[in-house]
């Protein structure tokens, strides 16, 4: 064919491929979009009003290895919710004296916290909640990570979701805070923003949904009769949401500031790589499964078919958008095949504007000064974040391949306590000076 036939080729091919990136983007922008599509819409996102009623018990599972230094933090928050029927089941390995002790000291104090021990020799999180599946006396079962902040108001709020709408599963929201941390953490803020705030209510809405790690919650009877969480899935979340999802189960998701339960960004670029390698690698044992092929609507599998695949779509964009660009640049191609290289960049440039008006949004609604450091960071580390993605997708692929399914360990350190605790000592000196304002007003001149 010669050297002009193989360029021509090689050119459509490359068009090919930057027109299927420019489209998954596109998708990608507007299902981050779906909660601000109307006002009503965003509405419709948050939790109704509870009606003062306590109709359902919780059984709150805490799994936590090596987290003896967040640990005894949040069994007391958990302990602060305004709903009186719960329990607390802290999930401990029987070779971590260290986080037993913090776990069996908070039991000693209060008699609605009890502690199992994982014996298994290889631990992972699926496989201690499993262990204490059994132990559970609630209606509902809730899952909390050992680092989390969580609202006192929540257990009401979600009790109060399940029989006004009659769900199987509810999912609460999640939100990463200390988004000035370091400039990875900025974009790992937003993406958590984007996701429980947006996205996860067009997964529900379409009935299927890869539900988040923590502040789920899932009818008892449901959740054992689906023999609980795999134990060899490195995303058991991800993967418990679509089996429930291919069965028919309802799932209500809401996402209210007030209510969302606090986490903190990895502390380290090398812990986040593992941590979105091992979520990574869980989509792509998921897909593998194949439960998702039960879903009843095309469009249906299709979306999951797209969620669960993208571990490989991020790794091919990762090898493919630097070539698109070299070839424009570096290669006599004909315009039209230039021009249609570019178009990912488009999109790009579109969720860049998006996002900016995110992170404003962000800040509002939680309180938080963002300045114009904030933005720059955010436009200059995009795509630095974006090499990184890639990256943990190529990684979970080459894992996947080889077989290598061992849990990598996001350790954890409390740093967004410090912004929380911050945020709520802004509110109460706020409160006190209205109080004050208006004692002042009430004493006579």
């Amino acid at each position: 064919m010669g050297i002009w036939g193989d360029l021509l080729l090689t050119s459509v091919f490359i068009a090919a491929v930057s027109l299927a990136l420019f489209w998954m983007a596109a998708f990608t922008l507007w299902w981050q979009m779906h909660a601000w599509r109307t006002p009503e819409v965003l509405a419709s996102t948050r939790f109704s009003r509870p009606d003062g009623g306590e109709h359902l018990s919780f059984s709150l599972l805490l799994p936590a290895r090596h987290e003896q230094a967040v640990l005894d933090h949040t069994i007391q928050r958990l302990l602060e919710s305004s709903h009186t029927d719960f329990e607390i089941i802290v999930i401990v390995g029987h070779d971590d004296p260290e986080t037993t002790e913090v776990a069996c000291e908070a039991a000693e104090r209060d008699p609605r916290v009890r502690v199992v021990v994982d014996t298994h020799e290889k631990k992972n999180k699926p496989k201690a909640m499993n262990t204490a599946l059994p132990h559970c006396r609630g209606d509902i079962v809730g899952v909390f990570d050992a680092e989390d902040q969580v609202h006192p108001e929540l257990l009401a709020h979600v009790d109060h979701a399940f029989r006004s709408t009659g769900a199987d599963v509810v999912q609460g929201g999640v939100q990463l805070i200390n988004f000035h941390s370091s400039w990875y953490s900025l974009r790992n803020c937003l993406e958590y923003f984007f996701w429980f705030r947006s996205r996860l209510h067009l997964h529900a809405q379409k009935g299927f949904i890869p539900l988040g790690g923590n502040t789920v919650f899932v009818r008892t009877d449901v959740l054992r009769a689906a023999d609980g969480w795999d134990p060899n899935c490195l995303a058991e979340d991800c993967d418990l949401g679509v089996r429930l999802s291919s069965i028919g189960k309802k799932v209500v998701v809401a996402y209210d500031s007030d209510m969302v339960t606090k986490e903190e960004t990895p502390g380290s670029l090398m812990s986040l790589l593992k941590q979105r390698t091992r979520w990574n690698q869980g989509f792509l044992q998921v897909y593998r499964k194949k439960d998702w092929k039960q879903l009843p609507g095309f469009g249906q599998r299709l979306l999951a078919r797209y969620t669960l695949m993208t571990p490989y779509l991020q790794a091919i964009s990762g090898v493919i958008i630097p070539l698109n660009v070299a070839v424009a640049l570096f290669l006599d191609v004909p315009v039209g095949i230039a021009f249609i290289t570019f178009l990912p960049a488009v999109t790009a440039f579109v969720t860049f504007v998006f996002e900016l008006v995110g992170l404003h949004d962000f800040g509002k609604q939680y309180g938080l000064r963002v300045r114009f450091v904030h933005y720059l960071k955010l436009i200059v580390g995009g795509p630095f974040y974006q090499v990184l993605l890639a990256g943990a997708a190529v990684r979970a692929v080459w894992r996947e391949q080889r077989g290598q399914n061992d849990w990598e360990l996001t350790s954890h350190v409390g740093a967004h306590l410090t912004d929380v605790e911050a945020l709520e000592g802004t509110e109460a000196t706020e409160a006190a000076a209205v109080a004050n304002r208006g004692s002042r007003e009430d004493v006579p001149a």
